[in-house]
């Protein structure tokens, strides 16, 4: 039943039961729109450095792959561990604390998936990288992925019937979810480049686990949400604020911060959320 779970989200992001060829290329657009927006702020040189389309690439297949195949099945044994020495009574009366595991799972494996081609790329170049170009190669990464997974989202909103006419309807509240992929994407730019600002530091386990955490608190509404303490539509608004607050500083830390150069010199040598019981059905952000 797990690989089946993990095999079937995997596979979700490539066929698109319920939509047609135009609704398809309607979900790439926007995908690719949300990403060029929040890119501007950063820009990187992506006609300079070929390369940086493959960090993109490698990014959103390999994050991919991380959460069908290592996410998906972490939060499960972790939730089944749970259950195995407290009642679901129990745990529903701690959700806010007992569903902290599994929320911050999410960020420490997408984090890592994007940070690996930052790395290896920080690597191939002999470990020369200015913080400056850390940060911009982390957010090619992050707009890698963050793409990929806006037009996942993108793709089941329009395959469940979403329309125009939904708007007419139900007004703002039918374009959340087009909002919160707008910052979505926004964060995993954010947090990949603050990832990569770090390595080229020197200190790239730090700000990993500073970017991991970062996208466990973003997570982390889930719960607020299923508790009813907040609504979509304060959720959403919460989001919005604290993905560009995180934007902002790490902008800042582009336009101010990544002059530098880099902390390890060349060497001669060196070579070139969820049910607690069950597997999740969706994706954290």
């Amino acid at each position: 039943m797990l690989l089946h779970q993990m095999t079937s989200f995997f596979t979700s992001a490539f066929y698109f039961q319920g939509t047609n060829w135009k609704l398809i290329l309607l979900a790439v657009a926007l995908g690719l729109v949300f990403g060029a927006v929040w890119l501007t702020l950063y820009w990187p040189p992506l006609f300079k450095k070929p390369w940086l389309w493959v960090v993109a690439l490698v990014s959103a297949i390999l994050t991919w792959s991380a959460i069908a195949f290592m996410q998906v099945p972490l939060q499960y044994w972790v939730g089944q561990a749970l259950v195995h020495f407290w009642s679901v009574a129990t745990l529903n009366k701690w959700i806010y604390v007992a569903a902290i595991p599994q929320i911050l799972l999410s960020g420490i494996v997408q984090e890592a998936s994007k940070m690996a081609p930052v790395y290896f790329y920080w690597w191939r170049t002999k470990k020369s990288f200015t913080p400056r170009l850390g940060l911009l190669v982390g957010a090619v990464s992050g707009a890698g992925f963050g793409i990929f997974e806006a037009i996942w989202v993108h793709n089941q909103i329009l395959a469940s019937g979403w329309s125009w006419a939904s708007v007419s309807t139900n007004g703002f509240t039918a374009l959340l979810g087009f909002w919160e992929r707008i910052f979505t994407v926004g964060f995993h730019i954010a947090s990949a480049a603050l990832v990569g600002y770090g390595i080229a530091k020197g200190k790239g386990w730090l700000f990993y686990l500073i970017a991991a955490f970062l996208h466990g608190m973003l997570n982390y509404s889930v719960i607020l949400l299923a508790t009813h303490r907040i609504t979509n539509m304060q959720d959403e608004m919460i989001m919005a604020i604290y993905v560009v607050c995180i934007a902002a500083v790490v902008i800042w830390l582009l336009r101010y911060k990544s002059k530098e150069t880099p902390a390890t010199p060349p060497a001669a040598d060196a070579p070139d959320i969820l049910p607690i019981a069950t597997p999740p059905t969706t994706v954290g952000q």
